[in-house]
């Protein structure tokens, strides 16, 4: 790279050149700081390592630094700003950045440089790291006025003033019931709730629905979806063992805090930390498993430190994620190149969660510390299943004596077991019966299954045993928890993250240094530990809490958060498209004693949310993703809830609550085939079928099938990806659960009336919201009629369809009717507007 300091100081005409530049008020945060973090922190940044010419832009000094009588930037003196001079010479010896990089310069982007320059070179702290500030309530014309309902329409409806946009009319009455209902619940209204609420004309009537709904056990099970895909919830380790675990005691924790309304800062320090609160309760210490919902490697010639290392990361990384907006992950091997995160930074962190008595050790599916909550009916269950192990394998002892002939008291090694092919020995000649495992039983099967059927099919006997036993013994709720070392593990800067190449850089837990200013004051002490951690995190020293956390209710409601990076709060990350009205939620939310209901309740009786989501071609094609908010809210339902919607829609829905997981339907062998065939898929019946997609059986390696667009639940996910493939609509059409709901949804509507109208209402009415228009009802009885036919001509088919699922169906219903009526609802439940929240 070329030294800093030019010999060549001006080029003809530059100063001619700049006198045209007009000074004007350049928001730097806004304006400036995300060209320079593109553009220039890669080697000016906050990596030491990698910084260039010891320039540093990414702070104050550094960028008005001045050296040998040259300064970087000078207020006002675009002629005489380095950076100004390096960004437009035609030296390519000179020019930053240089011609090799990647990331060039566009001609805008020097323009509004060299204005900010010429403008005085305001310069300002990143946005994220200053503490939130309630503004004042923007001040709107008398007709936009009309319009607000709270505080929230005053600053969006300010901003489409600016842009010249109106908002959009207020959403019919049934179409936002089911909006907020959907929001709230994850569930649709019943058509009886919409009847009601579209004759209520009281002024109040919104009101009063949004309170029923906060009230509705259903609501902590619909935002508890959220909060499982960002603390990376599932019901077994990961990696190629992926054995089960019990945490749904956790997560039925996480439900009860919703329902509860447990204020956030109590939610984030119970989860953080609840094992270290004074005198803590059962259920804190159940709260604590947050960082025990991480992955657990615990595959064969896995190094345990090397596991509980990778933990650690984990747990920093995520609470990173969730409650500080930021991504940490490269501070693991060096400095952020982006934002003021050091590598001592994040060791500090890591040392605040290196201290609990976990080792990387194997210990199967539930890895200590474990709080045991199992039952009476749990342990019976393992105790008969590990006396049938022991009786199958006698069976098998006494056969193998007739199999492997051998001296009596010699063991099987001494006989022809020792010279079976492959791994075969190992399985059965060296392991007596009682100790054999699923691994070794599944190659021996496989082989003796087609070289001796009479001994495959006793070792078949063994494994089914094995299998039961394992399952019982995974069942036993014991629920992972953290703990505290009573003597302090150190901790040391490690080489590029490898827990095996420490540096002598020791460290001490300690929040960023960023923000370490605002800790010292609040008297933290020299060494902090998690109860530390999540009480500063909630505090008024994080900037960052209050904010992540609307910002991400923002996004639930409205399908993009106010700041579209919700994982990614810092100089790379996207800005506020509403910026006073982040700061202004971010504050009302600590104001309201971090109160998440009453945060919903503000965001969805607002005006805004209120809108049509009815879009002009004009207002898409300027607005494609409504982050001015010139409309309501339209976006495809998560697949979850699509599926809860089919249940509940069908009346199928059943909504027992908590409780382990359950086992719908799946396709044959998808276990299988991603364990190498030791995990079978064994699925449930009757009313767990029809639980709700919460309560779900999740293994991390794959996991269910009918959830497209899911987290994989291995990491944390605060942002749900939304995509449209062929392959989705494979699943709403032909998965046994929705084919299933299609068909008992076509029982009811036949079963409560006669006419063809009446029955096609009410299935458009379960599943949209609303009657079918004229038009629209002529074209699906026209397609009844087709469908008829159809039947008519294949009864097979027709018997087929109307088989689907194993829910009961009436004695006497005509096949080829319930059939047209099956294909038609479904059809109906695969409507843009049935999958998609409008």
């Amino acid at each position: 790279m070329p030294p800093l300091w030019p010999h060549a100081r001006f080029v003809l005409g530059f100063v001619a050149g700049l006198a045209s530049v007009r000074a004007e008020k350049i928001d730097f945060n806004r304006q400036i700081l995300p060209i320079l973090s593109d553009a220039c922190f890669r080697c000016h940044g906050p990596d030491a390592a990698a910084r260039e010419a010891k320039l540093r832009l990414d702070e104050q000094e550094g960028l008005f630094r001045t050296r040998d009588d040259i300064t970087v930037v000078a207020p006002g003196k675009p002629e005489a700003s380095e950076l100004v001079l390096r960004i437009t010479s035609k030296d390519e010896d000179e020019v930053m950045p240089p011609r090799e990089s990647s990331r060039q310069l566009k001609p805008a982007e020097i323009d509004v440089l060299k204005r900010w320059v010429a403008a005085g070179a305001p310069w300002g702290r990143h946005w994220a790291y200053a503490p939130p500030q309630s503004p004042a309530l923007p001040k709107l014309t008398v007709g936009s006025a009309r319009r607000v309902r709270n505080p929230i329409d005053r600053f969006v409806f300010a901003r489409l003033e600016r842009e010249g946009l109106k908002p959009a009319p207020e959403a019919a009455a049934a179409a936002l019931l089911r909006r907020v209902s959907l929001d709230l619940t994850g569930l649709p209204p019943t058509s009886a709730e919409l009847d009601a609420f579209v004759a209520d004309r009281s002024p109040d009537a919104y009101e009063r629905a949004v309170d029923r709904l906060l009230a509705s056990p259903r609501y902590g099970e619909r935002w508890a979806w959220e909060w499982l895909d960002l603390a990376r919830y599932a019901d077994t380790n990961g990696f190629q063992g992926d054995p089960e675990r019990t945490m749904w005691p956790w997560r039925d924790w996480v439900v009860n805090a919703l329902n509860t309304n447990l204020p956030y800062d109590q939610f984030t320090i119970e989860q953080l930390a609840g094992d270290l609160l004074p005198e803590a309760t059962r259920e804190q210490r159940i709260a604590s498993g947050f960082h025990r919902n991480n992955m657990f490697n615990g595959e064969g010639g896995r190094i345990a430190e090397e596991t509980r290392v990778e933990n650690v990361f984990d747990r920093v990384e995520t609470t990173a994620t969730v409650w500080l907006g930021s991504t940490f992950t490269c501070a693991r091997c060096h400095d952020h190149k982006y934002d003021p995160i050091s590598q001592r930074d994040y060791y500090a962190l890591f040392d605040v969660f290196n201290q609990m008595s976990e080792t990387g050790k194997n210990a199967g599916g539930q890895v200590p510390p474990i709080l045991d909550l199992s039952m009476p009916e749990e342990r019976e269950a393992q105790k008969l299943a590990v006396a049938r192990v022991e009786a199958v394998a006698k069976e098998v002892e006494l056969f193998e004596r007739t199999k492997f002939p051998r001296a009596e008291g010699a063991s099987l090694l001494e006989s022809e077991a020792a010279r079976l092919p492959g791994n075969l020995p190992n399985y059965i000649a060296r392991v007596e019966p009682k100790r054999r495992g699923v691994d070794g039983l599944l190659e021996s099967v496989s082989y003796f299954r087609e070289h001796d059927p009479a001994y495959g099919q006793m070792l078949e006997k063994q494994l089914q045993a094995v299998r039961a036993r394992d399952a019982a013994t995974s069942r036993i709720s014991k629920v992972m928890v953290m703990d505290q070392l009573e003597k302090p593990r150190d901790t040391f800067v490690l080489v590029k993250g490898s827990y095996e190449n420490k540096t002598d850089v020791k460290v001490l837990g300690a929040i960023p240094t960023i923000f370490r200013p605002a800790a010292t004051a609040a008297g933290m002490g020299e060494r902090i530990n998690r109860l530390d951690l999540a009480r500063w995190l909630v505090s008024p020293g994080n900037p960052l809490a209050a904010r992540t956390a609307v910002n991400r209710m923002w996004q639930s409601f409205f399908g993009v958060g106010l700041v579209k990076t919700a994982e990614d709060f810092g100089v790379q990350g996207e800005p506020s498209v509403h910026p006073e009205l982040l700061d202004w939620l971010a504050t009302e939310f600590v104001s309201r004693g971090w109160d998440m209901k009453a945060m919903h309740r503000l965001i969805v009786t607002s005006a805004t949310y209120r809108q049509s989501s009815r879009v002009t071609p004009a207002l898409h094609e300027r607005d494609p993703e409504s982050r001015l908010l010139a409309r309501g809210p339209r976006f495809r339902l998560p697949s979850w809830m699509l599926r809860d919607q089919a249940l509940a829609a069908s009346g199928l829905l059943v909504e027992t609550r908590g409780g382990p997981a359950v086992k719908p339907y799946q396709p044959a062998g998808i276990w299988e085939e991603a364990t190498f065939g030791k995990k079978t898929y064994q699925q449930d019946h009757g009313e767990a079928l029809y639980r709700r997609s919460l309560y779900v059986f999740w293994r991390r390696i794959v996991g269910p099938t009918t959830f497209f667009d899911a987290g994989a639940r291995q990491v944390c996910n605060v942002k749900a990806a939304r995509t449209n493939t062929p392959l989705h609509a494979l699943v709403t059409l032909n998965d046994p659960a929705f084919v299933e709901a299609a068909r008992v949804m076509a029982q009811r509507v036949m079963a409560g009336a006669v006419a063809d109208a009446a029955r096609l209402d009410d299935a458009f009415h379960r599943t949209t919201a609303r009657r079918p228009t004229r038009a629209e009802r002529k074209i699906l009885l026209g397609r009844l009629e087709k469908l008829r036919a159809q039947f008519r001509a294949e009864p097979a088919a027709a018997r087929e369809l109307t088989a689907a699922g194993e829910a009961p169906r009436p004695d006497g219903l005509d096949v080829v009717e319930h059939a047209a009526w099956t294909s038609l609802c479904s059809l109906i439940m695969n409507l843009d507007e049935a999958l998609s929240k409008e």
